[in-house]
Parts: C-alpha cells; sequence; structure tokens
C-alpha cells in the first residue's frame, strides 16, 4: 500500500422501501401536533413491504453499489453487515451475499470472490459504524489489491400508539471502502470510543415474544423495542459526549476551537431533533471545562436559572446510570440537569442556530424525509450531505468533518473524516435522492394494516429490480429441516 494513502470510504448508495408515510397525515390519524412532529421529528417515515426485510434492503444496497461503481465482485474480500433488525441467530452477512450472487449472475456478472468474509456486527444503531470501522482496518492491515463492502440497515419499528411510533423508518445504505479512499478518508488514529452498561436502556430481549402484554394487536412477527424515552435519551446524551470528548483529546484540540474549525457535524439521528441536543450538550460542557466562552456561559447559566458551579461539575462527573435506574426504575433523574437547561437556552439563540446552520446543515433536509434508520441512520445522512455537496459544487476537499455513531445506551463513536482530492466524482454517484423518488404514500387503513401483518387494502406494487422474499421454509422432518429459513430471488 502507498505509505501516503488514506484508507476510508470511495462510494455510497442507498435503498429505501418505495411505502412512506406522511408525518402530517399520521398526525391528523392520531391527533398528534404537526408544528411539533415537524420540528423534533421530521416529515416522513418509510415502511418495508411484505415482500422484503433487512437482508432484501441490504443486498439491494450492495448491487446497486457495485452497478453504480462498476466494482469488479472478485476484488471483493470483506463483507460486513451491521443491523440490529436480523431474522437469523445463526448467519449474517452471509445471506446478503447469497442474494447479491444471484443478482450479479442474473446481471450476467461474476460472482463475489469465494475467499470473502463475511462478519456480522451487533450492537444496536452502533453496528454499522463498528462494521466500517473493522473494514477500514481491513483495508488498511491485509487487504492487498482487494476492497470491502460494508452494508448498514435496518426496520425501525414500534407498536402503535406508543411514544416511538413517529419515528419509526426502513431502509440500507452500502459503503465501498478501499486502502486509497476516493471520497472520505476515516481517521480511526484520532477516533474517541466510549461504552458503559446501560441495563434496560433500548432492549430486544428475546423473552419478550413470549409475553401477554408485548404487541397484542400486531398479527406478524414484530421487532418492537424495549425502551424508555427520557433515560434512554439520558444516555444517548451521556454516551456520545464521553466518545466525542475522547476523541477531542486524541486530536488534542480543545471543544471550542474544534466546533468552530470542523466544517460538518454528522451525528446518529434517530430523528430531526436528537443530534441538535446533542450538539448543545457538547458545547455547554466545551464552555464549561473552561476552553471557550466562559462569558456565554455565565449569562446562559443566567437565563437558565442555574449555577456555573453545577454546569462545571457536571462536565466533570461521570454517573452510572445503570446503578441509578436500578435503584429509581422509571423515576431516574437527569444526571445532567444543569447542563441540559443551559443547553435549552443555548438553542433559542441566534448563535447557535448559525452553528447549526453552518456544520449541521448538508443533508439535513433529505433525511428530514427517511425517518429512523437505526444502524443507518448516520450513514444516510453522510451519504445525503456529500450528495449535496456535491450537487451545489461546493468546495470541501481535506476540510475536517466528524462521524458520530451511538448504539443504544451502552456505546459510541467519534471519528474524524475528510473528503479527498475528487471526492465530487464518487459523490455524484451516491443516488440518495434517486433512493427516495416515487414514493407510495399509504393511507391510514394501508399503513395500519402493513403495520400490524394483515391484508394491505389497494396497495398495487410490483416489485422490479430489487430482492424479495420468495418463501420460507416448512420442513421439519428427521432427514431434512428448513423450518422458518427465508428464501429469496432477484426479480429483474
Amino acid at each position: 500500500m502507498n505509505g501516503g494513502a488514506k484508507a476510508g470510504v470511495s462510494a455510497m448508495s442507498a435503498y429505501v422501501p418505495p411505502f412512506r408515510v406522511n408525518l402530517q397525515d399520521w398526525c391528523e390519524w392520531t391527533g398528534n401536533s404537526w408544528d411539533k412532529i415537524k420540528v423534533v421529528v421530521g416529515s416522513s417515515f418509510r415502511v418495508p413491504g411484505r415482500h422484503e426485510n433487512v437482508y432484501t434492503m441490504a443486498a439491494n444496497a450492495v448491487l446497486r453499489l457495485i452497478k453504480q461503481n462498476e466494482i469488479d465482485p472478485q476484488l471483493v474480500g470483506f463483507l460486513g453487515f451491521g443491523t440490529e433488525s436480523s431474522t437469523d441467530n445463526a448467519a449474517g452477512a452471509v445471506i446478503v451475499r447469497g442474494m447479491v450472487d444471484r443478482g450479479l449472475e442474473a446481471l450476467g456478472l461474476p460472482r463475489l470472490s469465494r475467499y470473502c468474509e463475511v462478519p456480522e456486527f451487533k450492537h444496536a444503531c452502533l453496528g454499522g459504524i463498528y462494521a466500517l470501522k473493522a473494514a477500514t482496518r481491513y483495508a488498511k492491515a491485509d487487504a492487498g489489491d482487494r476492497v470491502a463492502i460494508v452494508v448498514c440497515g435496518d426496520v425501525a419499528e414500534y407498536e402503535r400508539g406508543s411514544t416511538g411510533e413517529q419515528t419509526q423508518g426502513a431502509g440500507a445504505v452500502a459503503m465501498l471502502v478501499e486502502s486509497e479512499a476516493k471520497l472520505f478518508e476515516v481517521d480511526l488514529r484520532h477516533s474517541g470510543s466510549a461504552s458503559d452498561y446501560r441495563g434496560p436502556d433500548f432492549r430486544k430481549p428475546f423473552a419478550r415474544h413470549f409475553h401477554e402484554a408485548y404487541a397484542p394487536s400486531t398479527q406478524r412477527m414484530s421487532d418492537f423495542p424495549v425502551f424508555s424515552g427520557k433515560y434512554s435519551t439520558y444516555s444517548y446524551l451521556d454516551e456520545t459526549v464521553h466518545a466525542v470528548e475522547e476523541m477531542l483529546r486524541r486530536l488534542n484540540v480543545s471543544a471550542g476551537k474544534y466546533y468552530h474549525s470542523v466544517r460538518s457535524l454528522f451525528f446518529h439521528r434517530p430523528y430531526e431533533m436528537m443530534p441538535v441536543q446533542a450538539m448543545s450538550f457538547l458545547y455547554v460542557r466545551g464552555m464549561a471545562r473552561g476552553d471557550h466562552y466562559q462569558e456565554q456561559l455565565r449569562e446562559l447559566c443566567e437565563k437558565a436559572q442555574v449555577e456555573v458551579e453545577d454546569v462545571v461539575r457536571e462536565s466533570l462527573s461521570q454517573p452510572d446510570l445503570f446503578a441509578s435506574v436500578s435503584e429509581q426504575g422509571a423515576a431516574v433523574a437527569d444526571p445532567y440537569k444543569a447542563t441540559s437547561a443551559v443547553a435549552s437556552v443555548l438553542r433559542k439563540s441566534p448563535e447557535f442556530r448559525a452553528l447549526l446552520a453552518q456544520k449541521m446543515s448538508l443533508g439535513a433536509g433529505t433525511v428530514r424525509d427517511l425517518g429512523n434508520l437505526y444502524s443507518a441512520a448516520l450513514p444516510v445522512w453522510m451519504a445525503a450531505g456529500f450528495e449535496e455537496a456535491a450537487g451545489s459544487q461546493l468546495e470541501i476537499t481535506d476540510t475536517p468533518m466528524v462521524a458520530v455513531g451511538y448504539g443504544s445506551g451502552d456505546a459510541a463513536e467519534a471519528i474524524p473524516i475528510r473528503p479527498v482530492q475528487g471526492w465530487e466524482a464518487a459523490a455524484a454517484r451516491i443516488g440518495v435522492s434517486a433512493a427516495l423518488d416515487n414514493p407510495i404514500d399509504l393511507t391510514r387503513e394501508q399503513y395500519e394494516a402493513l403495520h400490524d401483518g394483515r391484508d394491505v387494502p389497494g396497495l398495487d406494487y410490483a416489485p422490479s429490480d430489487e430482492f424479495v422474499i420468495s418463501h420460507v421454509g416448512d420442513k421439519y422432518d428427521p432427514a431434512f429441516q428448513d423450518l422458518g429459513v427465508e428464501y429469496y430471488k432477484y426479480v429483474g
């Protein structure tokens, strides 16, 4: 490998289901406030059809990546899959590989290399970023002339009537990773990692499927999480700031200097407001640590009616959230109450809104129409950002950016990235906007039927140029068993 080469991402692609729920319509159906939802959540989300699942979406994204970038399938030595929506507890990326092989054959192309690693990465919404880190290490260490593909995909689903229903979504993003990146460098040497066990935060325990209280109105097999909204928010903020601050330590740069010098900030984005909360929280902690804007911190504290000393104390604390929830249950208190209050005031200031417009606007309009993609939520924002930058002919070559991934309450990653020379050509082929074209807006009856596993009235859709579930095995004989095994086919 060339000593000056920068390993990272050379291409990206996306797939989302065609079925869309307009959140303004959803608010009319459910009696929720559209004025609030459009600010906090976004504008719509996607729902998978009955013919697809996380594996078909991932395979669709990978095949698009190969076709759009003319990748030689025989050079792929690593296919990593990040997801929390697996329907098989033994196999992983090899299922995606099997579909892609047959899709390639249907197109008259060779299969993926027989000598290809096929790992699956699971840690809630962070699985895709862990897969990206592994692929980058592969590209730097032992790939030789081979390349890696990472695909992140999930189905984010919640019970109807739950507090998470409006934050649903589905889709997949695939990335080509090479020893010499053509889109952006992935700087693992200065990345920040953080983890801490959080017990009941956003979990999918197998045992819930056998409890009578779980999803009583849903007829199909479902994957609704167990979660507590406030506790999940505390966990997100706590773990994200520790990962970012570890990255800043490794970069040897102050928070104030970094936040103002970085070109773009991409966060895990379960809904519109969450990354905004995270950035305001990080900004206040940076001020509290004494490296910038002490006078501004005092003014913000006065408006929030909290003491500066309390914010400083919280910025140096290491709360044990698992111990707190174990002792207090649903009554667990915000461990950063003063910081949160100041961050809330900061978010309303013109200065901070201007900062968001400068640092977090690339691709933001596109992802408002996507919903939550779990492990693909951060990658699809990055993809949309680079696509927008190319379309707007922005000069971003070699400018510092950061990707902040998050998984449940337990772990986070903050990774510096930089667009490389010639990134525009790779960005122009991403196709996020094309993946969103020609949506099928669901009526209330169609959405509820699709969500609950009932027959969908009046939904006329014929799959084309995509993978579908062909059938599910039902054999359970001593000589041969495939009970529950899903089979797939490519529809040209």
